[in-house]
């Protein structure tokens, strides 16, 4: 597993994998039928890290839950959290950082489904659902049909008697938004996940730069370090527990990466469809592994468009070890230091291909299906 980075200096991070923290909260539902032996669903949101924006705003309306993955919107089966926070930019819920959406009593089961429902952008909220790019003015975000009534995630949420059940839903903004060409107009094509949530430690990072990756599931992970100038840097063999936390370093062993000349992949991916709702993965493979994401985001919906800053120098990497303990960092040499895989995910089938970006521009095309 690997959780992706945005560097700055000292760490401050922002995770692909990141979800969050803990709260509470009323709610109903589930068609007014009698029940004796019920738990509690208990939710909260959060963002993983995003690019290009200032906002990314929505306005959710109320969190659903059924046993049943095939129940359709009208279904008397659901039970639900009513959510009154209003309007919620998701780019402030980063780093440990989440809004808390309730709690809601259900019979025991396990659920298969769980329904996010946004308001829409009509005459009296147009823009209840929005962006801000960077340099520019708050826009709507487009709702394409598909997604008017509500953003469903199959899921499987066991609930036991007299226990709560407790879950955040990561909004990952970055891959949520699709840019529509020149025209000024974006968007909306979620990417949603949920993670159980096990404790309820969470913040921002610091001037220094200290930074918490919360929730995780108990695990082994490779920690990525990637920024603009700077070659990939990865910290093996991370442990998470349940139970403690985890440091990898402090603001006086900061974590550095060697800066490196930069070249541009660039391409287009082509799906037959309007608008082109594609994800590109730019992969940096060590020799001997592992392999990392060092960066990714929706290719441009209305012309297929992708274009992504690379290093070129050796890519570096450390070994975790246990305790605050300075990480060793040793280059990976192997030639060429600057080659990189670009994959392309489209109507549900995934592109790859190899490129040397170490003294050229590479460009690359993906054509689906």
């Amino acid at each position: 597993m690997s959780l992706f980075a945005r560097f700055l200096k000292i760490a401050s991070l922002a995770s692909a994998a990141l979800l969050a923290a803990c709260g509470g909260g009323g709610g109903g539902g589930g068609g007014g039928t009698p029940v004796t032996d019920t738990g509690f669903i208990k939710a909260a949101l959060t963002d993983a890290s995003a690019c290009g924006y200032n906002q990314v705003n929505v306005t959710p309306q109320k969190l659903r839950f059924n046993t049943s993955a095939t129940a359709a919107d009208t279904d008397p089966t659901w039970w639900e959290i009513p959510i009154t926070s209003g309007k919620v930019n998701l780019l402030t819920l980063t780093n440990g950082t989440v809004l808390e959406l309730g709690q809601v009593q259900v019979p025991v089961g396990t659920y298969q489904q769980l329904s996010l429902v946004l308001a829409a952008n009509d005459a009296t909220t147009p823009l209840a659902n929005s962006v801000v790019p960077v340099g520019g003015t708050e826009t709507a975000l487009g709702m394409p049909a598909a997604l008017q009534s509500s953003l469903k995630i199959p899921v499987s949420i066991a609930v036991t008697k007299d226990q709560i059940s407790d879950y955040v839903i990561d909004f990952d903004a970055c891959n949520s938004v699709l840019r529509l060409g020149t025209s000024g107009s974006y968007n909306l094509s979620a990417r949603l996940s949920v993670i159980q949530r096990l404790s309820a430690t969470g913040t921002n990072p610091d001037s220094t730069g200290k930074f918490i990756l919360y929730p995780l599931a108990a695990g082994t992970y490779d920690l990525v370090i990637s920024a603009l100038a700077a070659v990939p840097a990865v910290v093996t063999g991370v442990t998470v527990t349940a139970t403690a936390s985890t440091d990898v370093n402090t603001n006086t062993t900061a974590i550095n990466p060697p800066s490196s000349a930069v070249h541009t992949i660039s391409g287009t991916v082509t799906t037959g469809t309007t608008p082109v709702d594609a994800r590109i993965t730019i992969i940096k493979k060590y020799t001997g592994g592992p392999n990392i994401t060092t960066a990714g985001a929706p290719a441009d919906a209305t012309t297929g468009l992708l274009a992504y800053t690379v290093s070129t120098a050796a890519p570096v990497r450390a070994p975790y070890v246990a305790g605050i303990t300075p990480l060793v960092f040793s280059p990976d040499n192997t030639q060429p230091t600057g080659r990189y895989t670009v994959t392309a995910t489209a109507l549900g089938a995934t592109k790859s291909t190899d490129v040397d970006a170490t003294t050229n521009d590479p460009v690359v095309s993906f054509t689906f299906p």
